[in-house]
């Protein structure tokens, strides 16, 4: 894992590669929504994107991480299919269900039943490089082939590309200081139940840390968000718990009363959480800001892992779940 998190800017450069090479046919007609099938590292790829997009894009960008797709997919629907095995149960049945529609679809993924059923169905696709032992570790190529499509399409004019480069050179020229700072993170994470607290604007950092402390770690974690946790949340932190601590993820680009709310909040939890610590993102741009934080952050979780003495790699669990799931179809 320690070799695949260390890759992470060079995934992001081939990942550019790979989409500006792939071939992505112009749309026939105007689109009411964007809608991405995924799971797992492949769905947060979406979560990012609609962060990264919610201000350009003009019609609506949804997530859906399950197995049935809405019934408003029809052929004003432009569809993401994204699954790096190509294999994801869900992903399969939403993508098979949604064939019918009428829908412009793309798939992304390495190999699997989904690219197999792209090119049978003459549907456009990305194909992603193959081979990297853990999926959650491919989130670039996930992320970055979303918003090629819709640049490719015309749905996006940012200039994402200088932005995606410009992150790749700050984590680059931060690596020492990126993997110090986890270092230091992670002993004082050691033994703790993680909260992770943020703006809404940056949700998909903290949903993606609270995964890979779950797979990486193999610890539980829980995730919320400034300021819709300040309606219901807050009113849970009433008793001591030394067990707890809250990571409270700062984006120096936050609208002014979100701010605020986070120092408020900061206020109550501290006098109940064993710790609290704020982590400031770095970068002149929000993709800087959250690649910047999934590197640290994905680091992190490695150095828990040693500190738990676990196998960071391992998901015998979920390999258990799904053999049953085969068992019982």
């Amino acid at each position: 894992m320690l070799e695949m998190i260390k890759r992470f800017p060079e995934q992001i450069l081939e990942a550019i590669r790979i989409a500006n090479e792939s071939q992505i046919r112009s749309l026939n007609i105007p689109i009411t929504e964007v809608y991405v099938a995924g799971m797992g590292g492949s769905g947060i790829g979406g979560d990012f994107v609609a962060s990264f997009f919610r201000n350009h894009l003009k019609v609506p960008y949804i997530v859906n991480k399950g197995y049935d797709p809405p019934a408003y997919i029809d052929k004003d629907s432009l569809v993401i299919v994204s699954s790096y095995s190509g294999n994801t149960e869900e992903t399969l049945s939403s993508l098979n269900q949604m064939m019918s529609t009428g829908a412009r679809i793309i798939c992304v993924a390495s190999g699997g039943k989904i690219l197999q059923i792209a090119k049978e169905n003459d549907l456009d696709f990305i194909q992603v490089t193959s081979g990297w032992a853990s999926p959650r570790a491919c989130l670039g190529y996930s992320i970055v082939a979303q918003m090629f499509i819709l640049k490719k399409l015309g749905l996006v004019t940012l200039d994402f590309e200088s932005e995606l480069q410009s992150s790749v050179q700050l984590l680059k020229d931060e690596t020492e200081n990126i993997q110090e700072k986890a270092q230091h993170l992670a002993n004082a994470l050691f033994n703790k139940t993680v909260v992770i607290y943020c703006s809404d604007r940056i949700e998909p950092v903290a949903l993606r840390f609270r995964q890979q402390i779950n797979e990486n770690s193999k610890r539980l974690c829980w995730h919320n968000v400034i300021p819709e946790m300040n309606h219901n949340e807050l009113v849970g932190w009433r008793k001591n718990d030394e067990s707890l601590a809250v990571l409270f993820l700062r984006n120096q680009d936050d609208r002014k009363q979100n701010k605020l709310r986070m120092d408020l909040t900061k206020d109550v939890v501290s006098h109940f959480a064993g710790t609290t610590i704020d982590l400031i993102s770095k970068g002149n741009t929000l993709i800087e800001k959250c690649l910047y934080l999934v590197h640290l952050l994905d680091y992190v979780s490695l150095y828990l892992a040693e500190l738990n003495q676990v196998d960071v790699v391992e998901v015998k669990v979920i390999d258990a779940f799904k053999a049953q799931l085969d068992l019982n179809k």
